[in-house]
């Protein structure tokens, strides 16, 4: 007859045997079909792509990449009736700084205009920098486009027209990124000089929302090289 053995104090009790592999969530994955997990593994990558994206917009604007150049190449926005608006303005008092500080032989001006309108917003922009004292034969007017993309590329031709080929871009902060990004597409060697002053950099709520404008813009620019429809938007 066999002696029960007795257990030492202290000694560890029995384990008990291991159900199943890994932790739980493993398993709630396990047990996830294919077509769940292929779901959740592209809304993750939909979530990066997008964060990077913004993360992008955000430090490009904090760069005043300027240097040399042959053009500071002004972006259009708004104006009415001749008179810039206030987002216009503040760029164009950048550009004329720029250009009174040597950075570059010329400003060209940029921007169509709207149904109705009587002055193109290229237009509107050469007459405020003469009255601020550019001197008038060195602003230049490309006065095409309602939107960034169709406005750089008329820029390349006039570039390409005159044999120059660098440009300083002036917009704002957050629109430096996709601006740099088409005009390097339209073939100028393009770098950035946002304005930091204007509407769009006064409030944390304003600049939120076009940092989440951007970054939504750059994403459709660079999956489709299309521009995004501004007809009714200041920012171009």
């Amino acid at each position: 007859m066999s002696v029960p053995t007795r257990r030492r104090r202290g000694a560890d009790p029995p384990s008990e045997p291991v159900r199943g592999r890994g932790t739980p969530d493993a398993a709630r994955m396990r047990r996830l079909g294919w077509p769940t997990r292929i779901l959740i593994g592209g809304l993750l990558m939909v979530v990066a792509v997008v964060g990077t994206t913004a993360l992008r917009v955000w430090q490009v604007a904090r760069i005043d990449d300027q240097q040399p150049a042959d053009a500071v190449v002004v972006l259009g926005a708004a104006q009415y009736n001749g008179e810039p608006s206030a987002i216009l303005a503040s760029r164009l008092r950048h550009a004329a700084d720029l250009y009174s500080e040597g950075l570059a032989p010329r400003i060209v001006t940029v921007g169509g205009s709207q149904n109705g309108d009587r002055y193109t917003e290229a237009e509107a922009s050469r007459d405020y920098l003469i009255r601020r004292g550019v001197p008038a034969n060195a602003v230049e007017m490309v006065p095409e486009g309602t939107d960034t993309l169709r406005s750089l590329e008329a820029v390349a031709v006039l570039a390409e027209q005159q044999g120059w080929e660098t440009a300083v871009l002036v917009s704002d902060p957050w629109h430096s990124l996709r601006a740099r990004t088409m005009a390097r597409d339209a073939g100028l060697d393009a770098w950035t000089s946002p304005t930091r002053s204007g509407p769009i950099v006064q409030t944390r709520e304003t600049q939120l929302r076009y940092i989440y404008r951007e970054t939504g813009a750059l994403l459709f620019y660079e999956l489709t090289h299309a521009p995004v429809d501004t007809a009714t938007s200041e920012v171009g």
